[in-house]
């Protein structure tokens, strides 16, 4: 589950992490509003107008409306009105959100960071996420900070700093200075980025998070450690232990289909292709989307209907498939371990006549457990469904379809 910048800020702040102070706001009164009181309570000069979507690069994004940047600096109350008016119900495009964009519902006001004083301000780079090589939480960093992390891995990968920790063990204070130095750092900038190391780990693993990315880490002119940005995204399967997170999800910033799906109990993530699937199990989801693509045609999404696929969850499973324009075919493959074959075909006919007309062909591999019944179901049904025992089978029919 991602979260909003203001609220993963708000959740750092409870583990020691030093961050870049704001007030998030949805209209632009109460951006003024917000950026008087942080003027009082900080003595910050001027405000940052950060506009709050799940995706990366809102600086760099525009609002397509407006022309506007995702996020801007005012330098008097009345350009935090007129900079909040120009982002706030605007639709912003980053290289992250494609060019649908997405709505920007809610600004933070932050107080401006990058003041004068001793030394210049310095941007740098800092992730903690699980490396599936090691099966160990890796600590990220980089000088780069404040730009894509990808190009700086692609084109200076030696600038990428990485620290495993042992889950046995956890941070040792002298990982925490190691990446330190490796950063360049010394005096108080140094003590303070052990400590801001030591803060983002706990709060990396007291939050049971998938992914912390801090871009940038801010080392102030006068060698203050802040988090100017927070991506931190939340391991749904851990949220039991979380109740307070589950409240901060955005449904807005998820895709339809995916939320509607999540009610049904379905595990549906939507893709760009034109053959639906729906299938009970990820492994034989992800060997049917392999399948489809060797039969010429691209997945149009991933849907795991689980083990006890009945009635139910296929009508829901072929009411979110449909309702991508994309999708002129729809494949379900079915093993029938748990669940029999001959029910799993009943089903599908069932939920095929309460949906009604269906414009595209359905495939239906059913492999298991009274395979041949439900085969046989399919082939007397009557409807507009082609029955296969064989993934070759499936796979060459899928291939007549969409000629």
């Amino acid at each position: 589950m991602n979260i909003h910048e203001y609220q993963a800020k708000d959740i750092l702040k409870k583990f020691g992490v030093a961050v870049q102070n704001g007030i998030v706001a949805d209209t632009p009164d109460k951006a003024l509003a917000a950026a008087k009181e942080l003027q009082q309570t900080t003595g910050t000069k001027w405000v940052v107008v950060k506009s709050q979507i799940h995706a990366g690069g809102r600086g760099k994004g525009t609002i397509r409306e407006t022309g506007s940047r995702g996020v801007v600096l005012a330098k008097s109350l009345d350009e935090v009105v007129e900079k909040s008016k120009a982002i706030l119900g605007g639709t912003l495009v980053t290289h992250q959100t494609g060019p649908a964009g997405k709505k920007v519902s809610k600004v933070l006001i932050a107080e401006d960071v990058y003041y004068p004083g001793e030394s210049e301000p310095k941007e740098y780079y800092m992730s903690i996420l699980l490396d599936r090589a090691t099966s160990k939480p890796v600590i990220m960093a980089s000088t780069e900070g404040g730009m894509n992390i990808e190009e700086v891995a692609e084109a200076t990968p030696e600038k990428i700093i990485k620290e495993w920790i042992d889950p046995a063990y956890g941070l040792q204070p002298y990982q925490a200075r190691k990446v330190a130095f490796a950063l360049g750092l010394e005096g108080n900038a140094f003590k303070e980025m052990v400590k801001f190391i030591h803060s983002l780990y706990s709060a990396y693993i007291g939050l049971d998070a998938s992914m912390f990315e801090i871009n940038p880490v801010l080392k102030t002119s006068d060698s203050k450690i802040l988090a100017v940005d927070g991506k931190v995204n939340l391991d749904d399967n851990a949220l039991f232990r979380h109740k307070d997170l589950e409240a901060l999800r955005d449904i807005s910033e998820e895709d339809p289909l995916e939320v509607e799906a999540g009610k049904s109990g379905l595990n549906y993530v939507k893709l760009d292709g034109n053959v639906g699937c729906m299938v009970n199990g990820a492994g034989l989801a992800m060997a049917t989307m392999d399948i489809i693509k060797l039969s010429g045609g691209e997945p149009a999404n991933f849907l795991d209907v689980g083990g006890g696929a009945n009635a139910q969850t296929v009508e829901a499973g072929f009411r979110i498939i449909l309702k991508d324009p994309n999708v002129k075919a729809i494949l379900i493959n079915i093993f029938g371990g748990i669940v029999r074959c001959d029910r799993v075909a009943n089903g599908v006919v069932e939920a095929y006549k309460k949906v009604g007309d269906i414009p595209v062909p359905i495939i239906v591999r059913l492999q298991g457990t009274n395979a041949e019944e439900g085969a046989k179901i399919i082939r007397e049904s009557g409807l507009k469904v082609f029955s296969a025992i064989l993934l070759k089978d499936a796979a060459k029919k899928i291939s007549e379809v969409l000629q």
